[in-house]
């Protein structure tokens, strides 16, 4: 492993930033090593930000590196729980929530591949099943939903009409931009790119490069 971190610096603007970068991760890795101990399984090192949330841990695993950045929110309370495969990146802000904090029924859960990573900000609501491949990019503020709302009966209220709960799958080396929202029964193929912004309400192929809303394909690569 090399010792300075960042490329395209002079040496001594490197050696500082590496300094600095070791002032703001060793606190993380205080915080997370006592946690360790209460997840489901840890193969790695953890690093939690300050003002983090990691709640019904021994429902968590992740098989190695594992970063989750200052104030985010990882609930693990979900039948499959949450997995996290290596080196997976957390951005501040990110709340994944499966299931309601306060009863109700529990969701299934979220499974994630190894080097993918999360901006800052997004959303995943895995009460349905997630599923996200290796080198996947989430960018800031992408949204993933795995339930949608019935509302058919004019007669009732949506809210007492309940959901429908469908998988969402995120193939390998994907990129969603940022603000992005992907919906429920959904699959994105390998190496697709998603515009910011966009709506996607249908499958994505391999490939493909989709804007829109609702979403639909440009071009492939």
């Amino acid at each position: 492993m090399k010792l300075l971190r960042f490329d395209g610096l002079p040496s001594k603007h490197n050696t500082l930033a590496t300094f600095q970068m070791l002032l703001k991760t060793l606190p993380m890795l205080l915080r997370g090593t006592p946690t360790k101990v209460w997840l489901r399984k840890s193969g790695g090192p953890l690093f939690i930000g300050r003002g983090a949330r990691v709640s019904n841990p021994q429902m968590i695993a992740h098989e190695g590196r594992l970063v989750i950045e200052d104030f985010a929110e990882v609930q693990g309370l979900a039948k499959g729980g949450l997995n996290f495969g290596k080196d997976v990146s957390i951005g501040r802000g990110v709340m994944i929530r499966p299931s309601s904090y306060y009863g109700g029924e529990v969701g299934v859960g979220l499974w994630v591949g190894d080097r993918s990573s999360f901006g800052a900000g997004c959303f995943i609501g895995c009460s349905g099943e997630i599923r996200i491949g290796d080198d996947v990019m989430l960018g800031p503020g992408v949204r993933l939903f795995s339930e949608n709302h019935l509302f058919d009966d004019n007669a009732a209220t949506i809210k007492s009409q309940g959901v429908l709960r469908e998988h969402l799958i995120i193939g390998d080396n994907v990129w969603v931009g940022s603000g992005a929202t992907i919906t429920a029964g959904v699959t994105v193929g390998s190496g697709a790119v998603i515009a910011a912004g966009s709506v996607v309400t249908k499958d994505v192929p391999d490939n493909a490069v989709v804007a829109g809303v609702p979403a639909k394909v440009l071009r492939s690569r």
